[in-house]
């Protein structure tokens, strides 16, 4: 099954206010476009993954992401994270009705293709379902096969929101580069330790962060 990836990305001036603590208002916007790059292009190769959606308003994002092979789907209802999800897959399946598709963190660095493969493979075996994220209590991947709807939930807790949801969680092993979303200097640090992508490796050693 080949999947469309459907991921949200806010404004790069808003993005990633919880990396406060490890960087300033001046590198956060571009360590968040570095995730999203990584990101993107990570998906692009795995071989589950058909192609990649990606909401957004950000013009600068938009076109790095564009030239990555990402389509670009403006943010229209603007009314936060699953809003702008829900509206990214009823963009793809207005031309596509049967498309299977995915919701992903743009926030994930160390991403594997593989690893993605291997989670969109065991999601195909269910209507919709999940895989918790790192800290498991969020969410970092949600899925829909064809004739289900997305019903993302994201935000606080939203492991349990997503349970109570009805999707299936998905108790994989070994698929930790898809599980490392990154809020805080923590979650970079347990990233990096991982292995990011070029554009994040980049942007962090400009932070100096200490063992890097």
């Amino acid at each position: 099954m080949q999947w469309t990836l459907v991921i949200p990305l806010k404004p790069l001036a808003r993005a990633k206010s919880r990396l406060s603590d490890t960087a300033g208002d001046g590198v956060r916007p571009g360590l968040a476009l570095a995730f999203a790059q990584d990101t993107v292009a990570a998906a692009l190769a795995s071989p589950a993954v058909g192609d990649v959606a990606v909401v957004t308003d950000d013009a600068l994002a938009g076109r790095e992401l564009a030239a990555l092979g990402a389509r670009i789907i403006r943010d229209e209802p603007r009314g936060g994270l699953n809003a702008a999800l829900a509206h990214g897959a009823a963009v793809v399946r207005s031309t596509r009705p049967e498309s299977a598709v995915a919701a992903l963190n743009a926030d994930l660095p160390a991403l594997r293709p593989l690893e993605l493969a291997r989670v969109l493979d065991a999601a195909a075996e269910f209507p919709r379902a999940f895989l918790a994220d790192a800290a498991a209590i969020g969410t970092t991947v949600l899925t829909a096969r064809e004739g289900a709807e997305l019903h993302p939930a994201f935000g606080p807790d939203s492991r349990a929101r997503h349970r109570a949801t009805g999707a299936w969680e998905l108790p994989l092993t070994g698929v930790h580069s898809v599980r490392q979303d990154v809020d805080t200097g923590e979650d970079l640090r347990a990233a990096l330790a991982l292995g990011v992508g070029p554009r994040t490796a980049a942007a962090a050693a400009r932070l100096l962060i200490p063992g890097q």
